[in-house]
């Protein structure tokens, strides 16, 4: 299914804002930090699942996500 970018780009900016909270950055390193550990491809190629998701639970994932590619949060 094709999903509306628009809505991914809004998600993912909630999502990014979430993270920044959860591990007391500020967006900008969430940003940084998510995209420097592939959690933006994540994101966009798991969207169709992660939308539907608890926004807590889909913070934990991208952070898990993040880890395994050599992230420290």
């Amino acid at each position: 299914m094709r999903y509306d970018i628009k809505d991914i780009i809004e998600y993912t900016i909630a999502l990014v804002n979430e993270f920044a909270k959860k591990h007391s950055l500020t967006e900008d390193q969430a940003y940084r930090y998510i995209r420097n550990h592939k959690g933006l491809k994540f994101i966009e190629n798991n969207y169709g699942i992660m939308h539907t998701l608890d926004f807590n639970e889909v913070v934990e994932s991208l952070s898990l996500f993040c880890r395994k590619d050599g992230g420290s949060l």
